[in-house]
């Protein structure tokens, strides 16, 4: 890695003891978690483990999943952390044959993890991969898919940073996944899941964005607007920034799903652990980076919540398992539901405490993939 790359990415670390101590373990433990999520006949990553009445297994296979994951090793590997996997040969294999690919984001990751294992120092594995007419073709770029065209705009912004000048068609195409994902920014910061005017379904709930449809437009659009010198790319990932972070729970909990016409918290749960110890760190520090600003109290107290300062009092790192469990959960029923409902409709009554709150026995690759790729160069001084 060079070195100019490995200074702006280390700028934001937490230089203190304590703030060492709460990374240096997560990412230990999400390196060794990962290991037996590998199934090395097919060279992919497990869908999920969990802990069955048998014990602990493993459920299907990803290449999404898989994609991610690599994201976290390649990361920790340029840091110093040892070569788990053969992840150039498990990327030859993806790119291969690329039948697979049937939407706008899985491309859009591949793209990433071609040009973040490639450093610009060695053929990008995915240069022959195709762009033309990509947001006309695949049907989650034509709805207007936030979270997948942020996985697009990701890997176009990294291949831009890796590799300048990968053409004109290519910086186009940037260009307008970046024009969709801000026509689904709210006017208070806050991104819905799809273009409302799209689809039936983007015209009914477009507006109500997932965690996940904030936090990968905070990332793609920081790198963006490194990329290509867009300030107002980097200004809309601030607001949205500033908005979560604004609603964060009271113990550091990243809520699940927001209103972008209201700028509020339209469902509180599940609170999903890599939301806590992964995605939002990897895309509040990246803002941070492009903006020379300081997330580091809320990255740090969305850790809290994993470590025990959470509803239950419970430490959601197994180390007997070797893994971090899923979320913190609620059993669905029209009760709730409505409750929910009843929560959002009125602003100024303060949230109701919940207390049948279970913890999901589970965990995915991609978990310890972001974990890794938010922490795996901030562990040490």
């Amino acid at each position: 890695m060079p070195s100019s790359m490995r200074k702006q990415s280390t700028r934001t670390v937490d230089p203190s003891p304590a703030g060492r101590s709460r990374t240096a373990p997560l990412v230990n433990l999400a390196l060794s978690g990962l290991v037996p999520m590998f199934d090395r006949e097919s060279q992919l990553f497990c869908n999920r483990r969990w802990m069955s009445p048998a014990g602990l297994v493993n459920d299907g296979l990803s290449r999404r999943y898989t994609i991610m994951s690599l994201l976290g090793l390649v990361q920790s590997e340029a840091y110093g952390h040892p070569a788990l996997f053969d992840h150039r040969a498990v990327l030859g294999r993806l790119v291969s044959d690329t039948g697979w690919i049937d939407n706008a984001g899985d491309l859009g990751l591949l793209l990433w993890l071609g040009a973040v294992q490639s450093h610009g120092s060695v053929t990008d594995p995915c240069a022959a991969l195709s762009l033309r007419d990509v947001l006309g073709h695949y049907p989650d770029a034509h709805q207007g898919s936030t979270m997948q065209l942020a996985w697009l705009l990701a890997g176009l912004a990294h291949r831009e940073l890796s590799v300048r000048g990968h053409g004109q068609d290519e910086a186009d195409t940037a260009f307008e996944a970046y024009k969709l994902i801000i026509g689904n920014q709210g006017p208070h910061g806050i991104f819905g899941h799809s273009a409302t005017y799209r689809s039936p379904s983007g015209l009914f709930r477009g507006h109500i964005g997932s965690f996940a449809d904030q936090v990968y437009p905070i990332y793609a659009l920081a790198k963006f607007g490194q990329a290509y010198g867009v300030q107002p790319a980097l200004q809309a990932a601030q607001r949205c920034a500033e908005a979560i972070c604004r609603m964060q729970g009271p113990s550091g909990q990243w809520w699940w799903h927001y209103d972008a016409r209201s700028g509020r918290v339209f469902q509180r749960y599940p609170v999903y652990a890599v939301h806590q110890d992964g995605m939002a760190p990897m895309a509040l520090f990246a803002l941070g980076e492009a903006m020379r600003s300081d997330f580091r109290e809320p990255v740090y107290k969305g850790l809290a919540w994993i470590g025990g300062n959470n509803e239950l009092g419970r430490e959601l790192r197994d180390a007997s398992s070797g893994l971090i469990w899923r979320s913190m959960y609620r059993e669905a029923s029209w009760s709730k539901r409505i409750d929910e409902v009843r929560e959002f409709l009125s602003p100024g009554r303060a949230a109701r405490p919940v207390n049948d709150l279970k913890v999901l026995l589970e965990c995915r690759p991609y978990h310890l993939g972001w974990l890794l790729y938010a922490f795996a160069g901030r562990d040490c001084d």
